[in-house]
């Protein structure tokens, strides 16, 4: 699901994909074959990750903060917040203090609701985004009639982050998380899980094996890239198009993952 605020007029300026780490690249990913020709910068707040173990209060002033000095510098046509936690905390503020269009991330638990069979969801998130009213108000919207079971997997972020750099997959931080929401009450009949964090669909292919062929996976990737495309409307192309990378972290620790932004377009990486 995505949730769209701020001045409806974009300018032609790059399109802004902000996310704590890699995960947002499966964002990036959509946002691509939407928009082929679009100049997009891939921003990491890697300097602050993880995002889903801090309080509200230090997930909204940094996010705003840095947005706020990324628009300053980068002139987005469009922001796009690529992470559930984010988005479900920071989005009011970041709205208030930017004047560009805003797209941010919530739990797709609307399609969640309308493709399960069993009338059982799974939902995993990091700690902060699980807890949030915002996700509560989703369920009520969305799932009423239906069982939403919840799981706070933080552990999952830093295998979908290893996986980007070619090292080994911690399977038991994966088994945890799956343990997490079967051994739940009612959990055997889960068939539908909700990824709730843009690095969780990085690990697809690791949490089918885990949860067996009968259980299908909601991101909302696709339904964001359809949303920027929409709001942009050909104001982040041009003649020459231009894709990106910048993290707030260490410089040459992104740079292992250089191999696999390149799969994804980018050539180019910077220091913010």
């Amino acid at each position: 699901m995505v949730e769209i605020e701020g001045n409806n007029t974009a300018t032609n300026g790059p399109i802004l994909i902000f996310d704590s780490g890699v995960g947002g690249l499966t964002v990036l990913a959509e946002t691509r074959k939407a928009l082929p020709d679009a100049s997009i910068i891939f921003a990491a707040d890697q300097a602050g990750l993880p995002y889903g173990t801090k309080t509200e209060a230090e997930i909204a002033a940094r996010v705003a903060g840095l947005l706020g000095r990324m628009s300053e510098r980068y002139h987005p046509s469009l922001i796009c917040i690529a992470c559930n936690t984010a988005s479900t905390i920071a989005l009011d503020m970041v709205r208030d203090a930017l004047e560009v269009p805003i797209v941010g991330t919530v739990p797709a638990i609307k399609p969640a609701a309308a493709l399960t069979k069993t009338g059982t969801i799974g939902l995993l998130g990091t700690q902060a985004t699980i807890r949030q009213s915002y996700v509560d108000r989703l369920e009520a919207q969305f799932a009423r009639g239906k069982t939403l079971l919840r799981h706070a997997a933080p552990e999952l972020v830093a295998p979908a982050e290893a996986k980007m750099r070619g090292k080994p997959v911690d399977q038991a931080a994966i088994q945890s998380a799956v343990d997490g929401l079967l051994s739940q009450a009612g959990g055997d009949a889960i068939d539908t899980v909700v990824l709730a964090c843009t690095h969780f669909p990085l690990l697809t292919d690791e949490l089918s094996n885990a949860f067996g062929p009968e259980v299908t996976f909601i991101d909302g990737a696709a339904g964001i890239a359809r949303r920027i495309g929409s709001l942009v409307d050909g104001n982040s192309t041009g003649s020459v198009r231009s894709l990106r990378a910048v993290t707030t972290g260490d410089i040459d620790e992104f740079r292992q993952v250089s191999s696999v932004l390149s799969s994804y377009g980018i050539d180019h990486i910077d220091q913010f």
